[in-house]
């Protein structure tokens, strides 16, 4: 166990993000080697191996569908306005071009999404593709199943992807009654066993996509479980966002489920790669993110967002654990003047990551960031709105895990219209929040900031 110490400690070092990681994860392993050497392995790996292996072997289909599409899309969807908001940093982030031709629709919480999604089902034709972190055995999901069961028997192929870890209680049951029906679900695993795979089990799938027949698709933070229809005793009514689209723009989502599914099976499936515009013409650019990037695709996107705004950055979710270079972007942007709003739940599904954000809250005190607690029950909508002509809707905490080790979606949508309606679901939102600073953490009990600093030490796995 020394030795394997030794040799991961100074693996630790190469790899770490920063000195301090490198030196706390080396003495660890080093002098501590019995207990922080399985703790390395589970949770000390900050890049997916294997993802970009397995795509690269499928590449010559999969690069050949993503060529002719991106070609397509930059021939017939590409905006005519120039780079005034960035767009070729996004788009070499997100390895895909903004669309025009596009029509996106704000779904608010789970009734709204959900109704919109099986009505879409119920039309499918050809193909559903579905993705999500949590799939529950519930009346939700069982509610699904029964839809997804009538359309394979109408002889529509449905491919259904479900995070591991996420969706551990999902049942036997329900996983042999829908291959029974024809229906391909399966697993994403992010370990695997033989010749050089790693036991990467700090790693989640928390996409939550749908695309039916290649021309609607949906994405956003609902999960399939009853929770999401307020359904949960302590913690409803639950608070969620998705967006429906038809354009282009649904080819992106497609896309990236191709890639997650073929990591899985090793398949590329027929599917529909025309992308075709509608009468709409909102521009939208699809950011997939996760561990397998080249680099820190989600933070940068963050960051981006950040350090361009200029009068207003609200950022709407669940879990608030940034780094360092996040939280020294946000008080850059206090400084200037922006209105830095952050919205918060009241009522938590994780104590722990809570207490982390009051740390964060507290380090923020006195920079002109106001902090505010969602009171309407359990707050789990990813938004975040620039300006007035940029929003953000996905999959994607602003903590450690969304930026460095989850494999994510985001819809950036940019153009007044789309802003605006962000604007005026998060100000009904505001009037359902109470105010907290980092000025009246700061008079908490001695016991109560102990708790909130010693959370925090775990801010790079939660």
């Amino acid at each position: 166990m020394g030795i394997l110490g030794v040799l991961l400690a100074i693996e630790s070092i190469f790899k770490s993000r920063t000195p301090q990681g490198a030196i706390a994860w080396a003495l660890g392993l080093v002098f501590l080697s019995p207990i922080v050497v399985p703790v390395y392995l589970l949770f000390g790996q900050r890049k997916f191996y294997g993802y970009v292996e397995a795509r690269r072997k499928g590449d010559l289909e999969i690069q050949q569908i993503a060529e002719k599409l991106m070609a397509e899309m930059n021939t017939l969807f590409s905006p005519e306005e120039g780079d005034s908001q960035g767009t070729n940093l996004l788009e070499k982030l997100a390895l895909m071009p903004f669309t025009k031709g596009n029509k996106i629709e704000l779904l608010v919480n789970g009734e709204q999404t959900f109704t919109s999604i099986f009505e879409e089902i119920d039309k499918a034709t050809h193909y559903i593709l579905l993705q999500f972190y949590i799939v529950r055995d519930d009346q939700l999901g069982r509610e699904l199943q029964e839809k997804l069961i009538e359309k394979a028997r109408q002889g529509v192929r449905v491919y259904f992807l479900y995070d591991a870890i996420g969706s551990f209680s999902l049942s036997r049951r329900y996983l042999k009654k829908c291959r029974q029906a024809g229906i391909h679900i399966v697993p994403f695993r992010t370990w695997r066993w033989g010749k050089r795979r790693r036991f990467q089990i700090n790693f989640r799938n928390h996409r939550k996509i749908v695309v039916v027949d290649g021309c609607t698709a949906f994405v956003g933070g609902a999960n399939i479980g009853d929770e999401y229809l307020n359904r949960d005793g302590r913690l409803s009514p639950w608070r969620d966002t998705h967006v429906r689209m038809e354009g282009p723009s649904v080819q992106g989502c497609q896309l990236s489920f191709l890639e997650d599914w073929y990591w899985v099976t090793s398949e590329v499936p027929e599917l529909d790669w025309h992308p075709d515009g509608v009468s709409s013409d909102q521009r939208i650019l699809i950011l997939p993110t996760g561990p397998a990037d080249r680099v820190e695709t989600c933070q940068f996107m963050f960051l981006h967002a950040i350090n361009s705004a200029t009068e207003r950055l609200w950022i709407v979710g669940p879990y608030f654990v940034p780094d360092e270079s996040i939280l020294k972007a946000l008080k850059l942007a206090a400084l200037r003047g922006v209105d830095v709003r952050l919205m918060l739940p009241g009522k938590t599904d994780n104590r722990m990551v809570q207490f982390s954000s009051y740390a964060v809250l507290l380090d923020l005190r006195n920079t002109g960031i106001k902090a505010f607690q969602y009171q309407q029950g359990f707050l789990h909508q990813k938004v975040v709105l620039v300006d007035s002509d940029r929003a953000y809707v996905g999959t994607a905490n602003f903590d450690n895990r969304s930026f460095h080790l989850n494999f994510e979606l985001t819809v950036m949508v940019r153009g007044q219209q789309f802003a605006a309606e962000v604007e005026s679901m998060l100000n009904d939102d505001f009037n359902h929040c109470l105010p907290l600073t980092g000025e009246e953490l700061a008079k908490s009990s001695v016991i109560f900031r102990s708790l909130v600093k010693f959370a925090h030490l775990f801010s790079p796995i939660q």
